[in-house]
């Protein structure tokens, strides 16, 4: 069977999301997931990666569910490495877990699937002149966020919620925050679960899930 790498910035497997892909595969390839995080402990990721002043943020799940808040640029020469195994393991399809921008990530002959340059392209084709609205676990994140999907100097409304850490009333209150501002909400986050769509939906706006995108696209190519 075909194998393709699912790799996230924080700890495999991640039984939360990996069944949304697999949901789309339908049988067709096996996941085979590594972690960025893999054998490092609360402590250590705390101590080794925390972001320092100016850092790109990002967050993703710990094997246990708890959530890990890390630095890009602290974490990206692991990332690096976890891919280059992957390839060196006979791989030729890895996909990143993560919807946060990588520049300079590489490969030898493997294809490497990043969603941030996937994700705000599609959106924004199928939005069209609709009002886009974000949704993003940490608010710190925003400005990165608005620099992915909007045009320049243009701010798109934005509320913060963490798929880890968020209850059904915070993915409410975010979205009641943003309907009469969006037409449409992106749940920015690979860590997004259908529960959170359908939560964040009440508000009676339509909700984009990155990994169910990203499913349906990798699920093409197979």
């Amino acid at each position: 069977m075909k194998q393709i790498g699912l790799i996230t910035i924080g700890q495999a497997p991640r039984t939360d999301v990996a069944p949304i892909l697999e949901k789309y595969l339908e049988g067709r390839a096996e996941l085979v997931q590594s972690g960025v995080l893999d054998g490092f402990t609360p402590a250590q990721v705390r101590e080794y990666y925390t972001p320092g002043e100016g850092e790109y943020v990002l967050t993703s799940r710990m094997r246990d569910g708890s959530a890990a808040v890390v630095s890009r640029e602290r974490i990206k020469s692991v990332l690096q490495g976890k891919i280059d195994a992957m390839e060196a393991s006979g791989i030729k399809t890895i996909l990143l877990l993560c919807t946060g921008e990588f520049p300079g990530l590489r490969t030898v002959r493997a294809h490497l699937i990043e969603p941030d340059r996937i994700i705000p392209p599609v959106v924004q084709a199928l939005t069209g002149k609709r009002r886009l609205g974000l949704i993003g676990p940490l608010p710190e994140q925003e400005q990165n966020l608005n620099e992915k999907f909007a045009a320049s100097g243009t701010a798109l409304p934005f509320a913060a919620v963490s798929p880890y850490t968020g209850s059904e009333a915070d993915f409410r209150a975010a979205a009641e925050k943003l309907k009469d501002r969006a037409d449409v909400i992106v749940l920015d986050c690979m860590g997004y679960l259908e529960q959170h769509r359908q939560w964040a939906a009440s508000a009676g706006v339509p909700v984009v899930l990155s990994n169910a995108l990203m499913g349906k696209l990798i699920a093409e190519m197979v």
